[in-house]
């Protein structure tokens, strides 16, 4: 059965990819869950616009991100956490959490992609996070406060 993928799903494919799956397996786990829909020449349309759609707002996004770069290298982002006396923080902070703040602080809204953060920041202190969109690179400064 050809079905296209409404979600990413582990070891199957990418959103809006167009799949051939057994016939159980769709009806009994992928559709009933919402991960998938059957493909149907009008539902295949449907996703082709959703997809160049989903696409050109994407780039957009991307060149306003570029065009806010500067003003996110001047930004500093204070973030108050919960830590020990040696500085180390009970719970590490993560993309999302490092999204919310910049955008409560500085009203730039990231994309969890655009942002480089190889583990959760752990530690108080200064750290540098970097930004990243079309190539274009522009470093945060992340104070991690204790409470």
């Amino acid at each position: 059965m050809k079905v296209i993928l409404l979600k990413e799903v582990p070891k199957l494919g990418h959103k809006y990819d167009i799949k051939d799956v057994s016939d159980g397996h769709a009806l009994n786990f992928l559709i009933p869950r919402g991960l998938v829909e059957a493909a149907t020449p009008q539902s295949i349309q449907k996703i082709e616009q959703m997809k160049s759609k989903e696409g050109a707002e994407k780039k957009i996004q991307a060149e306003l991100l570029v065009k806010s770069l500067d003003a996110l290298r001047a930004a500093t982002v204070t973030i108050k956490g919960k830590a020990n006396e040696k500085g180390h923080l009970f719970a590490g902070i993560g993309k999302e959490t490092l999204i919310e703040e910049i955008f409560k602080q500085t009203h730039l809204n990231l994309d969890p992609e655009t942002v480089v953060l190889e583990k959760p920041l752990k530690t108080v202190g200064e750290h540098k996070v970097t930004v990243e969109a079309l190539g274009k690179r522009a470093e945060v400064t992340v104070i991690i406060e204790a409470e």
